[in-house]
């Protein structure tokens, strides 16, 4: 097993031991977040990530923090034995989440954060600075830039033009397809009777 990233979010206060937070990647698939980087007597050292611990009220079972005198549900008076201690005489307040199970795993955990707090201090002091350590993970293989999902969005949803072939149309010839109305005389309104009919009436009475 190897470390194959590591992110860090440093503190912009610098008075606060607290130097930053930081997330490791082990074998490019398993991470782990939140462990912090405090500064100590001797230097910068690494705490696992930790949950507080708590006790319940014998009375409502409610869950309070093993400092709290008072239940805060019910009101009622919590007992001040809940409180365990390690063998030095402190009181175990929090517990580990995450956390290695012998020296050789700590100390390379220690030792890969220190070097990339170091790499990190010295990224920080240069114009355009922008931790990671908020950004999202990806695969391996498929990883891509940070804004690089939106382009290809649009690429994908434009709609490509489908190509057709031409509708082909038979131009229908009047002249020819539609047969020539024959011709009619004109009639005279008023006698009902076409033209020539009127003129040869009567021809040879008045000749």
């Amino acid at each position: 097993m190897e470390i194959t990233e590591v992110r860090i979010k440093l503190m912009e206060s610098a008075e606060d031991r607290l130097r930053g937070f930081c997330s490791i990647t082990f074998d490019d698939c398993f991470v782990v977040r939140d462990l912090k980087i405090i500064e100590g007597n001797n230097g910068p050292f690494v705490a696992m990530p930790s949950r507080k611990l708590t006790s319940n009220c014998f009375k409502c079972r409610s869950k309070n923090h093993l400092r709290a005198n008072y239940c805060n549900h019910c009101g009622n008076r919590l007992k001040s034995d809940a409180i365990e201690h390690d063998t030095g005489g402190r009181a175990k307040l929090y517990a580990d989440i995450a956390h290695p199970v012998n020296a050789r795993c700590r100390e390379m955990i220690q030792n890969r954060v220190v070097d990339e707090l170091n790499k990190e201090l010295e990224l920080a002091a240069e114009p355009g600075y922008s931790s990671r350590y908020d950004d999202e993970y990806f695969d391996g293989p498929s990883r891509k830039p940070k804004g690089s999902g939106n382009s290809d969005a649009k690429t994908k949803s434009a709609p490509q033009p489908v190509e057709t072939e031409p509708v082909k149309t038979e131009r229908i010839d009047q002249a020819t397809d539609i047969p020539p109305t024959p011709h009619k005389p004109k009639q005279d309104v008023g006698s009902g009777r076409s033209k020539p009919a009127m003129e040869e009436f009567g021809k040879g009475v008045f000749d």
